[in-house]
């Protein structure tokens, strides 16, 4: 797909990845629509891409409320017209080991709503979205491309099931959607990240930065361009449809 002029909605688009998403997309004559919970970061990420002459506007949204979802892409065919891609980018993180035990006995355990949250936001709100976004495809008539963001944590990762549960489901939702949706000129594909290097990884102490680093056979972390090289390669690969991208740097070779 040529993106010149053409609509892109970004779920957290505000920063990190989604950040790094909007720019090598903007800079390709993409339309975009940032979609983040965070005004405050919209409104800078919109400024900083305005600053680099890459047209964008911000829509506040909560991908796991299904009313946020309907009217913030209500607002971006209103503002923008219809979507011709989505990148479903939005996600958080609620680590903690299914349980933990000493000397036999269970101290602490996965919460139920720390279970939900991390579901809600990024599973549920990747087929909210990508519901609204294929609606919009299907009734302009053109064609489109839905980019799902797993992980390299969907093969399983310790202190992780729920995020880890909700990347494998992002895959399927991948695959489904290929297949359902070829038929309208829509392709769906998926990028799984591995350990990148963002805000949640410049936090770390060095010595746990060594050891993550050490078992990637690049012997780095790699870079939200990375990740955006990978997102923008999908929507100009016009044969490419229900498969994943890994980015890991061979960590899972």
């Amino acid at each position: 797909m040529q993106l010149d002029n053409r609509v892109i909605a970004i779920t957290g688009g505000a920063r990190g990845l989604g950040f790094a998403m909007a720019v090598r997309l903007g800079r390709q004559g993409a339309r975009l629509a940032l979609l983040d919970v965070d005004r405050e970061a919209l409104d800078e990420a919109v400024t900083r891409l305005h600053q680099a002459d890459i047209e964008a506007r911000a829509f506040v949204v909560d991908v796991a409320d299904e009313a946020s979802v309907q009217q913030a892409f209500a607002d971006v065919a209103e503002t923008l017209g219809p979507v011709s891609g989505l990148v479903n980018n939005a996600g958080i993180l609620r680590d903690a080991l299914l349980v933990k035990a000493r000397d036999g006995k269970v101290e602490k355990r996965m919460s139920l709503s720390h279970w939900q949250q991390v579901i809600d936001v990024n599973l549920t709100g990747v087929f909210l979205c990508g519901r609204e976004a294929a609606t919009q495809m299907i009734e302009a008539g053109h064609q489109g491309v839905i980019v799902n963001i797993s992980s390299i944590s969907r093969a399983g990762n310790m202190g992780q099931s729920n995020y880890a549960a909700a990347k494998a489901a992002v895959v399927s939702l991948t695959t489904t959607w290929a297949k359902e949706l070829a038929r309208y000129g829509i392709r769906a594909g998926a990028v799984a990240p591995g350990f990148i290097e963002t805000d949640m990884t410049a936090s770390m102490r060095q010595d746990m930065l060594d050891k993550l680093t050490a078992g990637v056979p690049l012997k780095r972390l790699g870079q939200p361009e990375d990740i955006a090289e990978s997102v923008a390669f999908i929507f100009a690969n016009d044969y490419f449809t229900g498969r994943v991208i890994e980015c890991d740097g061979g960590l899972r070779l």
